[in-house]
């Protein structure tokens, strides 16, 4: 997707911003900012701790259907003290059964164009990540954790279920039985027990995650496009395989990969000594 002249808006500092959202078709509850080939995708429900409604579930998925092509990476944010409070619970209130299986299929289906979407995608976390807003932590791909970070599954408490894909992701970062227990006595881990039981990647000062989410979405950008590609979707599914079916997948992508042409003229730099190595 590309924007019109007339469609782009700047800052003072430059930044592209506006615009995109309503060229997207986007509802006012994401706001969305561009800083070169880096987007910065906002949920913009303050005044509800970036509570997650149909318009905002859809409008995450209508974007990451629609990620111009400009854009490498994107950096997921909550405006406000909170990342998200979770499934706005005035949504369910009167869904039978049957509606309610397709909410939980529009969330997946979401999340889904998040996972396995055309860049990839990194979370920062701040406040509350509770519920749907794990949800939508665990199906991006990068997550970094300021201080304020707390993170709870209250569902069993309410009287619900997850259904934003929880019960697939979320186990593979921490476990069945964490995830068992979250659920079952309400435990609330903060931002450093999340860290160390595998809810985030990063741990920053408070107010750094930005920083950090940008310096890691620049690296993540200059990386070849097919292997950005292979390791968002190949990755996941060569883990989830059987042994044997996994060294075959991996063989294969991994032919592919070192087959395209930015990888030869990545590889020939590094060879004749113009790239730097690990580490410099």
């Amino acid at each position: 997707m590309r924007l019109t002249a007339a469609e782009k808006k700047t800052s003072p500092n430059g930044q592209e911003t506006g615009g995109l959202e309503v060229s997207m078709g986007l509802p006012p509850t994401l706001g969305v900012e561009l800083r070169g080939d880096i987007a910065i995708l906002r949920l913009k429900r303050a005044a509800k701790r970036n509570a997650l409604d149909n318009a905002t579930v859809l409008g995450l998925q209508r974007f990451f259907t629609l990620v111009p092509e400009s854009v490498k990476a994107v950096v997921l944010d909550g405006e406000g003290e909170h990342f998200s409070a979770g499934l706005d619970l005035s949504a369910t209130q009167e869904l039978s059964a049957s509606e309610g299986v397709g909410h939980s299929m529009m969330w997946h289906e979401a999340f889904r164009h998040i996972q396995f979407g055309r860049v990839p995608v990194i979370s920062v976390l701040h406040g509350a990540v509770i519920g749907g807003g794990l949800e939508l932590a665990a199906s991006t791909h990068v997550r970094i954790a300021e201080p304020s970070a707390f993170y709870a599954l209250p569902e069993g408490q309410r009287g619900i279920f997850v259904g934003g894909g929880g019960s697939v992701r979320i186990p593979k970062l921490i476990g069945v039985a964490r995830m068992m227990d979250m659920m079952l006595t309400g435990r609330v881990y903060n931002a450093e027990e999340g860290h160390a039981i595998g809810l985030s990647q990063y741990l920053v000062g408070a107010g750094e995650g930005m920083t950090k989410a940008l310096e890691l979405a620049a690296k993540i950008a200059g990386n070849a496009p097919m292997t950005n590609f292979a390791v968002m979707h190949a990755l996941p599914r060569i883990a989830d395989s059987a042994p044997e079916a996994g060294y075959m997948m991996e063989a294969m992508i991994s032919s592919i990969a070192q087959a395209d042409i930015e990888a030869k003229t990545r590889i020939r730099d590094f060879l004749e000594k113009r790239a730097g190595k690990v580490g410099k």
